[in-house]
């Protein structure tokens, strides 16, 4: 899925959510950090950050799709 490597999905941890590398941070906690301000510094490395906004953005892509109306 898009090269995202540093993302994983696992049954044992977290409950399959979106987590970094395996371990018990899920994508959503990196990008509720980051929106609120906190350092990326301050997080983890920043390959991890950058991963789990691409992911993100790739689940919330807006999609349109035209529908026909009765005439």
């Amino acid at each position: 899925m898009l090269g995202l490597d540093r993302i994983t999905f696992d049954p044992s941890i977290m409950g399959r959510q979106a987590c970094i590398r395996r371990m018990r941070i899920p994508v959503s906690l990196l990008v509720n950090l980051v929106a609120n301000g906190k350092p990326i510094e301050e997080i983890l490395e920043a390959e991890d950050i950058r991963q789990s906004l691409l992911y993100t953005a790739w689940l919330t892509q807006e999609r349109v799709y035209p529908f026909k109306t009765a005439r």
